[in-house]
């Protein structure tokens, strides 16, 4: 590799230089670097050309080999030398500052006599050193970078002003940087010069520049960042009021609001308003995520604002453009819980009638957003004094389901379930049973989370109107084609299993696996294998009713039968683990270990798995005497089948092995016997009673006496 690449070490163009250097550094992680340090060493300190000595230092060795570099007479292996110092010291913290005590010389000279892109690298050595070090040496370079730092505030190039914002935001955050040093020698310029219009502009400069004020704000409080950026939330420019707002919500999110005075918060609360109101673009994120951290912080503090939020949210739900309307729906569900803190159960319910009257929604994201509202608002009043009434609400929700589009399905699903769980007796039965039909359908949507929703609210339906009808439903949709739909209907029973106890659903399900179609017959069995891994130790009261028919299913020729058998072995045997259920897992072992030989390898996995859990049921001695049988056959496939088998077994369980090895007597050439561990054993038991009869010797002559 050497070889290939060393013409390309001192190449006169310095983008081959880099891609090799960028090569040398694959190579040094591949084959460790120690292989790679003499040739490093010679490189680094090559006399031959500059661009082999900027090679050699962009691979960011070890920091003796590069720091003479600090000194080199070319400026860009200074530059890179700096960088790469920056970039060790960046992976080694927070240890390591003895190992950079040699280049803090240089590099302090460097940051006073340097300008430009060498200052900027030389900086952000330093910024990366100082969080290494000891909290009073922290202090003192801090101070004495920070002069540096402040005069380069002003600097025009975008470059160096992402570096110094991220000196500072390392410098911030060392432990011997004072708060008040913070808040009287860098906020004013810092402000002054970066927190301008231009800055929200560039994405990098705008996040540098948000987590930097946050960290500046772990040190001198929430009150004194928010005081120097509040009015700016009414500033013209929407970017840098989405800047600001970012930079709130993180402050609030991390520090709380309690050192926020009414006077700010009045100033807050105002300046939040007018910047969602104002809002123009498509992204509105970064404010509502504002506006729920702020009042959730605030709590109780909030209710003087309420009535206001609330009038502004129905004058935008009347409004003609579908985004505004949109972002109304959108706050609603966000501060619901905030509103029912403050005790305005009066208003959410207003609300909550306007919202239901918006269902008619023609726009797909809005009638999302509303849907979305009306959960937040349903899950903070509750059923009883929810307006409109549950009764209401849920048959303008029926239709809703036929909906087409993934966020109208997430948020109508959400709600349907939980009326189902938590209000189920104010629905008549027929209209759960009108929702069942609906509900089929979702289970072929696209997206996880809709077919999740989906099934638990199977659950609660089966436990408000009892399992029979429920059931019904599903085992005839098991006749589908689409397996998706197939395999979301077997979890949806085991669920109903799950909720209405197994016993109302087994002999419907076991009764099911005479149906003569293999869709069904697989989703009978695939149901078993949820059903008993929801269940667990439930299954010891319904094995020996299922042991039958997976005596059948495991003797079958469809190999995808006997590999859902085998997955349903697998959860039962885990599940009954220590109950006593013994009889019924050997028997089921002997049917399970004959596809140990099975080419497939879905099946095998399943067969694997399935022995694993009868390890964890019966005990490795058992599995290893199946095992003995074929680790020694004359077979090569058929020995490392066992012998595969044995090492997931040794893995597993090394240490309950010991006791089934078998006893061999001692031979000639071998002494099989370990007669030293035998005399530890019997050493320990003599300490241990003997400890016994110290402790028990008072309680005897007590005795005695008496």
């Amino acid at each position: 590799m050497i070889a290939t690449m060393r013409p390309d070490i001192d190449s006169t163009d310095e983008y081959v230089r880099n891609t090799t250097a960028r090569a040398f550094s694959v190579v040094a992680s591949g084959l460790g670097i120690p292989a790679l340090l003499p040739f490093l060493k010679a490189v680094c300190q090559s006399k031959k050309s500059w661009q082999a000595r900027h090679t050699g230092i962009s691979n960011g060795s070890l920091v003796e080999i590069i720091e003479h570099g600090l000194n080199d007479e070319n400026q860009k292996v200074r530059t890179i030398t700096a960088l790469s110092l920056a970039a060790l010291a960046e992976a080694s913290a927070p240890y390591g500052i003895e190992s950079f005590d040699t280049v803090l010389r240089p590099l302090w000279k460097g940051i006073k006599s340097h300008r430009g892109k060498v200052l900027a690298a030389f900086l952000k050595a330093v910024g990366f050193i100082i969080p290494l070090m000891d909290t009073a040496y922290a202090s003192y370079y801090t101070k004495g970078v920070m002069q540096i730092l402040i005069r380069e505030f002003q600097s025009p190039d975008e470059e160096m002003k992402k570096i110094v914002l991220k000196v500072v935001k390392q410098c911030v955050s060392a432990d011997g940087v004072e708060a008040d040093y913070i808040r009287n020698s860098i906020l004013p310029a810092f402000f002054r010069h970066f927190w301008v219009r231009r800055m929200a502009l560039d994405r990098r400069n705008y996040k540098q520049l948000v987590e930097t004020t946050v960290e500046m704000a772990n040190k001198v409080g929430v009150a004194d960042i928010v005081g120097r950026v509040v009015e700016d939330l009414k500033d013209e420019s929407e970017p840098y009021r989405r800047m600001v707002m970012e930079t709130i919500e993180k402050v609030v999110a991390h520090l709380g609001a309690s050192d926020i005075d009414a006077d700010q918060e009045v100033l807050l609360m105002d300046g939040i308003l007018y910047a969602y109101q104002q809002l123009t673009s498509d992204d509105s994120n970064v404010i509502l995520n504002g506006f729920e951290t702020v009042m959730n912080a605030l709590g109780q503090r909030a209710k003087p604002y309420v009535p206001q939020i609330c009038g502004i949210i129905k004058w935008n739900l009347n409004y003609s453009s579908a985004k505004v309307r949109q972002r109304a729906a959108d706050l609603m569900s966000r501060i619901a819980i905030v509103m029912k803190l403050c005790q305005e159960e009066r208003l959410i319910c207003h609300l909550g009638t306007l919202f239901y009257e918006c269902l008619g929604e023609e726009y797909p994201e809005v009638l999302g957003s509303t849907l979305g509202a009306l959960k937040a608002i349903v899950n903070v009043v509750g059923m009883t004094k929810m307006a409109p009434p549950i009764k209401d609400l849920l048959p303008r929700l029926t239709p809703i389901l036929k909906n087409r589009h993934e966020k109208v399905q997430e948020n109508c699903i959400g709600l349907v379930g939980r009326i189902a769980d938590r209000g189920a007796e104010f629905v008549p039965a027929k209209e759960w049973m009108r929702i069942c039909f609906e509900l089929l359908e979702m289970l072929k949507a696209h997206k996880k989370g809709i077919r999740r929703a989906t099934v638990n609210t199977f659950g609660y339906i089966a436990k408000a109107i009892g399992p029979q009808d429920v059931l019904a439903t599903l085992l005839n949709n098991l006749k589908v084609q689409e397996r998706q739909n197939r395999v979301c209907t077997t979890v949806a029973i085991a669920i109903i299993a799950e909720t209405c106890s197994p016993f109302t659903v087994l002999p419907a399900l076991m009764n099911e696996y005479q149906v003569p179609e293999l869709n069904v017959r697989n989703g009978v069995l695939k149901s078993l294998s949820f059903l008993f891994e929801y269940i667990g130790e439930m299954g010891k009261d319904y094995i020996y009713a299922v042991t039958p028919l997976l005596e059948d299913v495991l003797m079958d020729r469809d190999l995808v039968h006997r590999q859902t058998a085998a997955s349903a072995v697998k959860h039962m045997a885990l599940g009954v683990a220590g109950l006593g259920c013994e009889d019924a897992l050997v028997h089921l072992l002997n049917l399970i270990w004959p596809n140990i030989f099975e080419t497939s390898p879905h099946v095998i996995n399943a067969v694997m798995e399935a022995i694993e859990g009868m390890r964890v049921a019966l005990g490795a001695a058992v599995i290893l005497n199946y095992c003995l049988q074929g680790l020694f056959h004359p077979a090569r496939k058929v020995r490392e089948v066992y012998w595969k088998t044995y090492n997931s077994l040794y893995i597993g369980a090394q240490d309950a092995l010991v006791a089934a090895y078998p006893a061999l007597d001692n031979d000639g050439a071998n002494v099989y016997s370990r007669l030293f561990l035998l005399k530890g054993i019997i050493k320990n038991c003599l300490f241990f009673l003997f400890s016994m009869r110290q402790a028990m010797l008072p309680l005897w002559t007590m005795r005695a006496s008496l």
